[in-house]
């Protein structure tokens, strides 16, 4: 038999507060059909002020659970993916399990920008099957309006907040493509690309959080190319073909980069699962937020064969592929 981590449930949670294109035309040279055109994104949530990371990553989490009808009692380790945590540490994962009232276990972060819940739930899936963990919370928070200049028109309308959460659980499987559970993981790295997404600050450079920085179109060219070959990488590990995947759920960066890597995979739009027109750029928040609202909605059932991948600073990118 194969220890397979599966799905045990999914929860996310939005900040109240809800800004449209038009809200940006105030202060900046752009449009409502500007922004929509050149990314999908028709509005975005903004986290309140004081609201925090830990706070929409546990309120995702407490859903999580709910829906997989668990206790806090019954997990056994946090794993959360960020770059705004709310300070420089502890890290949020250990905030979450505080203020979930985990008194057992562990709990981390990982910091790999917009591919940071694909190396999340890597992660959490070697902790259970190397039996370091049973069951795990994976949690993708951010709030990138914190890290936002304002006065680029070419960033900060794309980003936006919020948290999505899954409750992984190890189960006995038979070890063919036909299991439920996550079949296979790639991941990789390049920091020759590093100048195409940074913040330009740091504790040991500036001492200050900094903003984000982007070459859009570079990155542009970079993404729908290293997405493709790392889905297409997960799929060939999982012994499973392009064709054989129900349901893309892509990180929600850019609707034409969206279409453009489920071009090259021969997918029609149709089987991917796409919410960046709501929720904007959420970085390592995207992919579990879809997969939240793909269940809730009744897009992914189970059984489905997924396939999610994403591209971030570093340049970091990866893909798994899982059965619901």
């Amino acid at each position: 038999m194969t220890i397979r981590a599966v799905v045990r449930g999914v929860g996310h949670y939005l900040p109240k507060r809800v800004v449209e294109n038009a809200e940006f035309e105030e202060t900046l040279d752009t449009s409502d059909e500007w922004i929509r055109s050149r990314s999908g994104i028709e509005r975005r949530h903004f986290a309140a002020e004081g609201e925090t990371t830990s706070q929409l990553a546990t309120i995702a989490a407490r859903h999580a659970l709910q829906n997989a009808g668990l206790n806090i009692s019954e997990i056994d380790a946090i794993v959360v993916a960020t770059s705004t945590p709310d300070l420089t540490f502890p890290s949020v994962a250990t905030m979450v399990q505080n203020e979930l009232n985990m008194e057992q276990g562990f709990a981390y972060d990982v910091q790999a920008v917009c591919a940071g819940f694909v190396y999340a739930l890597t992660n959490a899936n070697a902790l259970i099957v190397s039996g370091q963990a049973e069951r795990v919370i994976v949690i993708g928070a951010e709030t990138f309006s914190r890290i936002m200049d304002w006065t680029d028109r070419s960033t900060c309308v794309l980003f936006g907040d919020g948290a999505g959460a899954l409750v992984l659980e190890a189960q006995e499987s038979a070890g063919t493509s036909d299991d439920r559970g996550i079949l296979a993981c790639d991941l990789n790295s390049d920091g020759r690309y590093r100048q195409m997404l940074y913040v330009d600050g740091g504790v040991s450079t500036t001492g200050t959080s900094g903003k984000l920085r982007m070459q859009g179109n570079p990155l542009f060219r970079q993404a729908v190319e290293k997405l493709t070959s790392t889905a297409h990488e997960a799929l060939e590990k999982a012994g499973v073909a392009e064709t054989d995947v129900d349901w893309i759920v892509p990180h929600q960066a850019n609707i034409r980069i969206i279409q453009g890597t489920a071009k090259k995979m021969g997918l029609s739009m149709d089987k991917v699962i796409v919410t960046v027109q709501d929720h904007g750029n959420t970085s390592a928040a995207s992919i579990p937020l879809a997969l939240s609202v793909g269940h809730e909605n009744g897009q992914i059932k189970q059984g489905d064969l997924l396939v999610t991948e994403a591209i971030g600073g570093g340049l970091a990118w990866g893909a798994v592929a899982l059965r619901w």
